[in-house]
């Protein structure tokens, strides 16, 4: 390896750092936490004369970093595409290296010194993720949307050197049960990217809503959109009372396609969800004929699981392929969820229609029609290049073993997932279900749907299956927080709910297993917690023993 001059023009190969171990010096307080550090005297201070350098295959990068520090300060950095020397004022420079050996997306070397800092990456998403970090090495007024005065905008010396553990770093937002504006979503995305995270699984489709425009399909959005009244309480609460007013709202694929773009900007990707052959009433709602019965099917009013599934006629198959089709127009994601979950099979034994259909089928009898659906989806997304994705349920339905396994169960569904030859990633509702109380004493905390998830917790769990062989362990891309939004009707409840759970959990993904300190992390999140104060976002603050 050649020892790379932070301050040259020349194209360097992988740069030499002289790394460290954690911990990390009192002042910087990274989440995730990165895998080398060192700190090194001094500060570079940031000026309105900084030079932020790169070149055209960069420029969107630069961009964003010049737009992301104009805000708070009010400045207007100079941008230079061409790195020509800079003035006193000092650079920071963006820079793609070129080398052969085996590369880690994501990767990337970041060095501040008194004259500037440089950060080099394989690739734009390692990029990104120094951009991220050299954000949070700065005050956390960078964070504000407009200028801030009297900020000393200094960033500490230092040499890092930094890669995630797990490609699948996510969170799932469930916008069906109850419904989130586009704004709402990017600034969730926002909140993702800050931590590093990449992967947002959008549940589209239930059975209290279906959110996504289908052109093909007009009663999906018209009918299945809306619902009359919301549950209020629990649904095992007596009596089961509702709040009365109608409730909706879906995206348009103008929304989608814009969403879209912008979580690509931030190097987001992501994986939409449209439920099948349950969780469907809201469907079946709009257009009775893909279902199973012939009386009225209203969509759903609370919570739980719901009779109304897809029947397995033909038209019903030919329906989906159709909304698909326009899904996968929308979202370049390789992976295209169908759920597959808590699937009652009771209609198939009862419907007379669904029965022929079984008997002209030569299935073995109703308990075969989900795996039946499953695999003509299966085998309808793989011909346009993509990999069916479900939750774990989908293995004892036979997913074909290219599929992506969403590990919602106990650990022993990821062994039985990896067996069968899918990709897994972890997501145990014990541990990553952020629909849970946050405390003990229910009484503290807004309601919720039950369980217990402190914020310990989730920063102890360790996403790789234990007992796996190495060759197992590749099966693993990685872990995400669930966010079902039953009992989560507002943006605010949202966030008090993710955060700071979503900070722990980006740890869990990104940094090393090894050095992982509660205590360490505690006082790294004291300002990550002023950082979110400045964002106005309305974390929980976690208390002692919780």
């Amino acid at each position: 390896m050649v020892a790379i001059s932070l301050f040259g023009c020349a194209a360097p190969a992988r740069p030499v750092l002289n790394l460290g171990p954690i911990p990390q010096p009192a002042e910087i307080d990274i989440i995730p936490r990165p895998v080398a550090l060192a700190a090194t005297p001094g500060y570079f201070h940031l000026n309105a004369s900084t030079v932020i350098r790169g070149d055209l295959q960069v420029a969107d990068l630069a961009a964003y970093l010049a737009d992301n520090l104009d805000r708070p300060t009010g400045w207007n950095l100079p941008l230079d595409l061409s790195r020509q020397p800079s003035s006193g004022g000092g650079f920071i420079d963006l820079r793609l290296i070129e080398d052969r050996r085996p590369q880690t997306d994501g990767e990337y070397w970041l060095a501040v010194s008194p004259a500037g800092i440089t950060i080099w990456a394989h690739n734009k998403a390692g990029l990104f993720y120094g951009i991220q970090t050299l954000r949070q090495l700065l005050p956390p007024q960078v964070y504000n949307a407009t200028p801030v005065k009297n900020i000393a905008w200094t960033v500490p010396c230092v040499q890092i050197h930094d890669y995630p553990r797990f490609q699948w770093r996510g969170m799932m937002l469930d916008c069906s049960r109850h419904f989130f504006s586009k704004v709402e979503v990017e600034r969730f995305i926002d909140l993702m990217a800050i931590h590093k995270m990449n992967m947002l699984h959008w549940h589209l489709t239930d059975d209290q809503g279906w959110r996504i425009q289908i052109l093909r399909y007009p009663k999906l959005t018209q009918i299945g959109a809306w619902r009359k009244q919301t549950l209020i309480g629990h649904e095992d609460s007596k009596p089961v009372r509702y709040d009365g007013i109608p409730y909706g709202g879906f995206y348009t694929q103008e929304d989608i396609r814009e969403i879209v773009q912008y979580a690509a900007e931030r190097f987001v990707t992501i994986v939409p969800e449209i439920e099948m052959p349950g969780h469907s009433t809201a469907a079946v709602a709009a257009y009775p004929q893909i279902g199973n019965t012939t009386r009225p099917v209203e969509v759903a009013q609370g919570w739980g699981v719901f009779r109304d599934t897809l029947g397995p006629q033909p038209a019903t198959i030919a329906f989906y392929e159709n909304v698909l089709d326009e899904v996968m127009d929308l979202f370049p994601s390789p992976y295209i969820d169908l759920g597959g979950d808590e699937v009652p099979s009771t209609q198939w034994k009862t419907s007379p229609a669904a029965r022929a259909q079984i008997k002209r089928l030569g299935l073995a009898g109703p308990n075969q029609v989900q795996a039946y659906i499953l695999r003509r989806m299966a085998a309808y997304l793989k011909a346009k290049g993509r990999r069916l994705t479900g939750w774990d349920d989908i293995v004892k339905q036979g997913a074909p073993r290219d599929s992506v396994a969403i590990v919602w169960h106990r650990p022993s569904a990821a062994l039985a997932a990896i067996e069968a030859g899918c990709d897994v990633v972890i997501a145990p509702e014990s541990t990553l279900y952020f629909d849970h109380y946050q405390s003990k004493d229910q009484r503290k905390e807004p309601l919720a749907i039950g369980g217990f998830t402190p914020l310990r917790k989730v920063y102890a769990f360790n996403p790789m299956p234990s007992g796996l062989m190495p060759a197992q362990q590749r099966q693993v891309l990685g872990a995400q927080g669930q966010l079902w939004s039953e009992y989560i009707p507002t943006p605010e409840h949202l966030e008090y709910m993710a955060f700071p759970r979503e900070c722990a959990l980006a740890e869990d993904v990104w940094s090393p297993a090894e050095g992982k300190d509660y205590t360490d992390f505690r006082r790294r999140l004291a300002m990550d917690f002023k950082r979110l104060d400045v964002m106005g976002v309305n974390y929980r603050h976690p208390l002692e023993g919780e």
